[in-house]
C-alpha cells in the first residue's frame, strides 16, 4: 500500500470508521443522557439536597408530630389502629417522589424542546428519540431515589416504620409511584409548543388535589363519596395504600396486586405515549 493510499483512506473506510464510532453512542444513548441530565442539576444541587433533607423534617414536625400532638386517638386504617404519625408517613415518602416528579419532567422537558432545544443536538448525533426519553426518565428516577431515601431514613428514624423488615419496600415503590405520575407529565409537557402557564394549572389543578384528596391525612373512606374518586385514580392513594401495608402491614395480596398493577400501567401507557411524542417531534 502506497503512501498516498494510507493518507487519504477510502470511502469505505471512512464509512466503516463512522459507523464503528456510532455503535458504541447507539448501544449506550440512554446512559448518555441520563449523565447530561444528572449533570444538570447540579446547577440548582442545593434544591436537591435542601428538598431531601429539609421537607421530610418539616412535615414530619409539623404535621407528623405537631398536628398528631392534637389526635390523641390512633387512626383506623381497615380495622387497624394506628397512631397519626405512622399513618401519614407512608404518604408523606410517596408525596415526596411525586412532587419531585412535576418538577423534573416538565420545565426540564420544555427546555430541551424550546428554551435550549438540546434534544435536537442529541438528535442529531447517533442517539434515537427513544434514548433521550428513555434519558430524561432515568435521570428524574436517580433525583426520586435519592429523595425518597431521604425520607425513608428520616421517617424510620422518627418511629414511624414499626416494620422494618418490609418497610424499606417503600422505597422502590415511592420511586414507582413517582414515574407513574411523571411519565405521563412527561408526554404532556413534550406536547406542548409554548409555555402559557400549563404547567402551574397541574400543579394547582391535578398536584393539589389528589394530595388533599387522597388520604394522605385521613382514609379515603371518609371522605364524601363524590370526593373519593379522585383517590381511586390518583397514583397517590394507591401507592400509600402499598407504603401502608409494607410499613405497618398487612401486606394484602389482592389489594396490593392490584395498587402495584395500576401504577405500572399507569408508567407504561405513559412511556409509550411519551415515546411516540418524542419520536414526532424531534422529527421536525
Amino acid at each position: 500500500m502506497s503512501d498516498a493510499t494510507r493518507t487519504h483512506p477510502s470511502l469505505d473506510e471512512l464509512r466503516a470508521e463512522a459507523l464503528e464510532w456510532g455503535r458504541k453512542p447507539r448501544a449506550r444513548g440512554s446512559w448518555y443522557v441520563t449523565e447530561h441530565m444528572v449533570r444538570a442539576m447540579r446547577a440548582y444541587g442545593w434544591t436537591i439536597v435542601v428538598g431531601a433533607l429539609g421537607q421530610p423534617i418539616l412535615y414530619l414536625l409539623g404535621l407528623g408530630l405537631g398536628l398528631a400532638a392534637l389526635i390523641q386517638t390512633d387512626i383506623d386504617d381497615g380495622g387497624r389502629a394506628v397512631p397519626y404519625l405512622v399513618f401519614i408517613a407512608p404518604a408523606l415518602l410517596m408525596t415526596a417522589a411525586i412532587s419531585v416528579a412535576s418538577e423534573e419532567f416538565t420545565y426540564p422537558v420544555m427546555a430541551g424542546f424550546k428554551w435550549r432545544r438540546y434534544f435536537y443536538g442529541f438528535n442529531a448525533s447517533p442517539l434515537s428519540s427513544p434514548q433521550i426519553a428513555n434519558g430524561v426518565i432515568l435521570g428524574a428516577t436517580a433525583r426520586m431515589f435519592i429523595a425518597v431515601a431521604a425520607y425513608y431514613l428520616f421517617i424510620w428514624v422518627f418511629g414511624a416504620v414499626p416494620d422494618p423488615s418490609l418497610g424499606w419496600i417503600a422505597i422502590p415503590v415511592g420511586v414507582l409511584a413517582g414515574v407513574s405520575f411523571g411519565i405521563p407529565l412527561m408526554a404532556y409537557a413534550a406536547s406542548i409548543e409554548d409555555d402559557k402557564g400549563q404547567f402551574a394549572l397541574v400543579q394547582r389543578f391535578i398536584f393539589m388535589p389528589m394530595f388533599l384528596f387522597s388520604g394522605t391525612f385521613y382514609p379515603l373512606e371518609t371522605l364524601p363519596g363524590w370526593l373519593q374518586w379522585i383517590g381511586w385514580i390518583s397514583p397517590l392513594w394507591h401507592a400509600s395504600e402499598l407504603g401502608r401495608m409494607l410499613t405497618y402491614g398487612p401486606v394484602g395480596g389482592a389489594a396490593a396486586g392490584v395498587h402495584l398493577a395500576y401504577l405500572l400501567v399507569l408508567a407504561a401507557v405513559g412511556y409509550l405515549l411519551g415515546r411516540r411524542i418524542f419520536e414526532r417531534r424531534l422529527a421536525k
